[in-house]
């Protein structure tokens, strides 16, 4: 028997504005409000205003919550400032990727972790599980908040002009609680779509007073509400993994070209070690396939799932791809067998149902901001 979606604090805004709404990861989320492309254009050029409260906060607090983190995720929380936040991911034992996570350090012993909202449940159980024996205390938080993101080059504008919290000194992967438009916030300065912004965490019943705030701010600056469509070009273009795409439980960090977050140097045992170490010294020897990004020379779109050729052969798959309205080309990120991963590589094609349509190879990201 299926249930119902859930819906955000702003479900009832959102279908004022006129969005359309889809069914994600069993949240009734706003899809687009007009166009896309105007949407996706707003956040590289402006700044758009999102709804990501479907995304699961699961807090840890207590006298060993560093040490338990750095136990269940492959990053080392022990040397996460205070006011900072980390890029990790929670693997099974055997390596495989069960999400790619950011964990925030709000106090001493004090953290947050936000899981994609697909998995924020099997996040929650696997935490759960492994806290035992460690003096923290995991603590299901994801009704406890409501997540709105403002992201663009104008973003630092317009937060401003509704907070008088150090934006300044805020730098990338960092939070602090502040009061935005008089609505108590943690402000982060984090996102997914390649461009600076802000991502709020505040108390549902505050979140439809922060977006009216936020919208009247931006009106001069040019911010337009966004949906997830946008955010997923806009992620693809920024060469950021999607889980279920990019990322899997078939695959390690070290597969998906992020060995990097895995900190082999920490002290103590840590779940998947062992079958981490194994997955590097294989991507240092003799990696199956990388991740890559595509350009299409021609207009057909390639999508999650189709074959990568050359040489008539199959050589890999497709994991995302959607029309780039910055590069103004259908793009795609793809696991190619290594020999073919080089940038410039020739004789590359996605075969598009049937027919195999010539793709430029080249290195991720497709797109980067200028600083």
């Amino acid at each position: 028997m299926s249930t119902a979606p859930r819906l955000t604090a702003l479900d009832t805004l959102h279908r004022s504005l006129g969005a359309t709404m889809t069914d994600f990861a069993g949240w009734d989320m706003p899809l687009r409000y007009a166009s896309e492309r105007d949407e996706h254009n707003a956040v590289r050029t402006r700044a758009g205003l999102f709804d990501l409260s479907h995304m699961g906060e699961i807090t840890v607090t207590g006298p060993e919550a560093a040490a338990f983190l750095s136990y269940a995720l492959v990053g080392n929380i022990a040397t996460v400032g205070n006011g900072r936040a980390r890029y990790t991911m929670i693997v099974q034992e055997d390596g495989g990727i069960v999400d790619d996570l950011i964990v925030y350090r709000l106090g001493e012993t004090e953290y947050m972790v936000v899981a994609n909202a697909g998995n924020a449940q099997i996040v929650l159980d696997a935490l759960t599980e492994r806290v035992s024996g460690f003096d923290a205390e995991v603590r299901d938080d994801r009704d406890a908040y409501a997540l709105l993101a403002v992201q663009g080059p104008e973003s630092p504008a317009i937060m401003k002009a509704v907070t008088d919290a150090d934006l300044d000194g805020l730098k990338y992967y960092a939070g602090l609680p502040g009061t935005v438009a008089g609505v108590p916030a943690l402000i982060a300065r984090t996102g997914y779509t390649g461009e600076d912004g802000f991502e709020l965490f505040v108390a549902p019943e505050h979140a439809e007073q922060l977006w009216r705030a936020l919208t009247d701010a931006g009106q001069a600056h040019g911010l337009i509400p966004c949906g997830l469509s946008c955010r997923d070009t806009l992620r693809l273009e920024a060469g950021m993994p999607l889980y279920g795409h990019e990322l899997t439980t078939a695959l390690t960090p070290f597969d998906a070209g992020l060995g990097r977050v895995v900190k082999f140097e920490k002290e103590g045992d840590f779940v998947g070690r062992e079958a981490l170490q194994a997955a590097a010294e294989r991507a240092e020897t003799a990696p199956p396939r990388k991740l890559v990004g595509l350009i299409a020379e021609g207009r057909r779109v390639p999508r999650a799932g189709f074959p990568v050729v050359a040489d008539g052969k199959v050589i890999g798959e497709v994991t995302s791809g959607a029309p780039s309205p910055t590069l103004g080309k259908p793009i795609a990120m793809a696991y190619v067998d290594a020999a073919f991963a080089a940038p410039g590589t020739e004789g590359v094609g996605v075969d598009i149902r049937g027919t195999h349509e010539p793709y430029e190879v080249v290195a991720l990201p497709f797109y980067k901001r200028q600083k």
